[in-house]
């Protein structure tokens, strides 16, 4: 009985289904949905939001400031990048600013945005149109042009961390990998994943006056990255390095790096594990595999 039942409501569904295509594909439906299509869309009210941005170019006798855009929020996509690349592209080919990946994965579109160190291409746009949208390159840095802060001191002390795996040991490299336990690599989340974007760097008070000793919160990140990697050899030497009263210890956990992060990481807790380290009460502990096993 269910089942007749079941078969009949099929069978009625699959009629009507039948009707209503039969019936769309009469020329007065065709004319109906081609005369809806003809017909124009009801133009929306501009959406004008105003952006204030910090311009500067070396090249001319002006003094730095702020310049006003005013963008159509409807014809713009919704990230502050996106605004950017709109005003470069239709209305001031000269503003000069980073950018590549737009996907949070680069680093290159930091800057202070609404007074907080972002990146441009995952920060949205505040839809409050009687805001004013100020932006403005990372903070004490020295400015290239516009909105392009100068990195090299940063990418110097990056480099002085020596960023990469070092081994003791003289293992022909590129024939086998070194082994890692499962519990070891997850000592690596949370650091790994830093873009280099100088986001937290920038926003931390001790690095603005002692930006040329003390090496700042995200450098300091990396550099515990590799002193934490159980496949990294060179601890004590790496440790030795940072042995000295402004490298490290420069850092007062005002938390501004961890707070800015734009990835969500913790630079001021690597920091503290960092001096803990070298202060003694924690050491690294060995490695729960023989790293050069395949190297045998």
């Amino acid at each position: 009985m269910a089942f007749n039942t079941e078969l009949k409501r099929i069978l009625l569904n699959r009629a009507l289904y039948t009707q209503i295509r039969a019936f769309n594909n009469t020329p007065a439906a065709g004319a109906a949905a081609a005369a809806a299509a003809a017909e124009p869309e009801p133009k929306k009210e501009p959406r004008l939001k105003t952006f204030e941005i910090y311009r500067y170019n070396p090249d001319k006798p002006e003094k730095p400031h702020l310049q006003k855009y005013q963008i159509d929020l409807n014809e713009c996509a919704p990230m502050i990048l996106d605004a950017l690349l709109k005003i470069k592209n239709e209305i001031d080919p000269t503003l000069t600013f980073r950018r590549s990946c737009r996907e949070g994965i680069c680093g290159s579109c930091s800057m202070n945005i609404g007074g907080t160190n972002t990146l441009a291409c995952i920060s949205r746009i505040d839809p409050d149109l009687n805001k004013t949208t100020k932006i403005y390159p990372l903070p004490h840095l020295y400015v290239v042009r516009d909105l392009v802060p100068d990195m090299s001191n940063f990418y110097k002390q990056y480099t002085s961390i020596q960023p990469w795996l070092q081994r003791k040991n003289n293992e022909v490299k590129g024939n086998a990998q070194y082994l890692q336990d499962v519990d070891d690599r997850k000592k690596l989340d949370g650091l790994y994943e830093c873009i280099l974007c100088a986001c937290c760097s920038t926003s931390c008070p001790s690095y603005w006056w002692n930006g040329d000793k003390y090496l700042g919160p995200a450098v300091l990140m990396q550099a515990y990255r590799w002193i934490i990697d159980s496949r990294d050899e060179q601890t004590a030497e790496r440790l030795e390095k940072l042995r000295d009263p402004f490298s490290v210890y420069r850092c007062h956990t005002i938390m501004n790096c961890t707070k800015t992060c734009p990835k969500g990481l913790n630079p001021g807790r690597a920091i503290a594990e960092l001096k803990r380290l070298l202060s003694g009460l924690n050491t690294k502990p060995a490695p729960k595999l023989e790293t050069a096993a395949l190297h045998k």
